[in-house]
């Protein structure tokens, strides 16, 4: 899927939606739980899958999740208890900046 800065995805497994804060230059496909997330525009409105076992570390509202390689950063607006990922491989959560030094 070709993603969009500002687009919401919703996963189709559990209660999780992110917001594409940084978009990919490149398609690609976001998953939660190991099911496709899809726009949520699209009608999703309720989970209707079973989210795979193996990736149930869960999302965290108001963390960032990113791929540096890819450009890809999602704000999470919603957790649930699938992991969010990019072609099989889980986006772990961004670290915070240092604030400037004050002295």
């Amino acid at each position: 899927m070709k993603l969009r800065v500002g687009q919401t995805l919703m996963s189709t497994v559990d209660s999780t939606s992110v917001v594409v804060v940084r978009a990919s230059a490149e398609e690609v496909a976001v998953t939660c739980g190991g099911a496709d997330m899809v726009d949520s525009k699209a009608g999703a409105d309720a989970p209707r899958g079973v989210p795979d076992p193996d990736q149930l570390d869960g999302t965290l509202i108001g963390k960032r999740y990113a791929d540096d390689d890819l450009g890809l950063e999602l704000l999470c607006t919603k957790p649930g208890v699938g992991t969010l990922a990019v072609g099989g491989k889980p986006l772990p959560v961004k670290g915070a900046r240092p604030l400037p030094a004050s002295d």
